[in-house]
């Protein structure tokens, strides 16, 4: 693995501090609070680590309560709400200075046979076909602010390689539809659950922007107020985050200041396996104009 990438495995990796109790670093990515992916990743690593390794997570759905602050910890409470026959159920609560920060539950199931279909995988080029967010930063990082450009520029963890190029630093007005190939920048270990915590992180990347896209607007316009309010992750299938993925996003609604972004994930065999949801605050700030 990369250095950076082996940085981002050991903050998902998590420190148990007492039964059911887990402590993650932060790591600040530039925005205006601790990035969600990083929540969502630790808090499936959390979850992951009260349930037998014969059952792996399948779903999780979570609420961001308050912004996140990228220089302080988070603490990370289980509740190991039940273990059936089946299925396990934990709780999981995001806490910083005292309060939650997020909550969420996730599901965990024995592998079983069953009825199958799936949606069909978009005919998009492949990944050799783009350049990553990183590159076509530096092409244009003359453009970039300076406080965000050294990051922006920088090597990443995540490899995304947009086929739906938007630039938001001079966002236009088009489609709420966003194609785009990502997986880790290096080869992973063999551990099943570790994919999962990854995509959980990666799979915030993109996803609520979608639903600007029709309105011209960018998170990084100052007038914008934008955070992400909730998160689904259904996982349909193992996966492989250091092989490509494609993520495939589309908006149906916005309104009342809240933006509805979903995303189909496929490897490049075109087997899904997974899909996400989320909603966001995408709100206006004349104020801030």
């Amino acid at each position: 693995m990369s250095q950076i990438l082996d940085d981002l495995v050991a903050l998902l990796s998590l420190e148990q501090i007492e039964e059911n109790l887990f402590r993650g670093v932060s790591q600040d990515l530039g925005f205006r609070q601790l990035y969600g992916g990083q929540v969502l990743g630790q808090c499936v690593s959390a979850a992951s680590q009260t349930v037998e390794a014969a059952r792996h997570v399948h779903s999780l759905h979570g609420y961001f309560l308050r912004p996140g602050d990228a220089s302080l910890p988070v603490v990370y409470q289980v509740d190991r709400v039940r273990d059936g026959g089946s299925f396990s159920t934990r709780r999981v609560t995001a806490i910083q200075k005292g309060a939650p920060i997020f909550t969420c539950s996730a599901s965990f199931q024995y592998d079983e046979e069953g009825l199958h279909h799936q949606l069909q995988m978009p005919d998009v080029p492949g990944p050799e076909n783009f350049k990553s967010e990183t590159e076509l930063a530096r092409l244009s990082a003359a453009t970039i602010p300076e406080r965000m450009r050294e990051r922006a520029t920088s090597a990443q963890p995540i490899e995304i390689r947009p086929v739906t190029e938007v630039n938001p630093f001079d966002p236009q007005v088009c489609e709420p539809v966003k194609y785009a190939w990502f997986r880790a920048d290096g080869n992973l270990p063999d551990e099943r659950q570790l994919h999962k915590y990854l995509l959980g992180y990666a799979s915030d990347f993109n996803l609520l922007t979608t639903s600007m896209q029709p309105h011209g607007v960018s998170v990084f316009q100052k007038f914008m107020q934008v955070a992400s309010l909730d998160h689904s992750i259904w996982f349909h299938n193992d996966l492989r985050m250091d092989d490509w993925l494609l993520y495939a996003m589309d908006s149906p609604w916005s309104g009342n200041a809240r933006g509805f972004s979903r995303g189909s994930i496929f490897n490049r065999a075109g087997l899904l396996v997974a899909s996400v949801a989320q909603e966001g605050l995408t709100r206006v700030r004349e104020d801030w104009k």
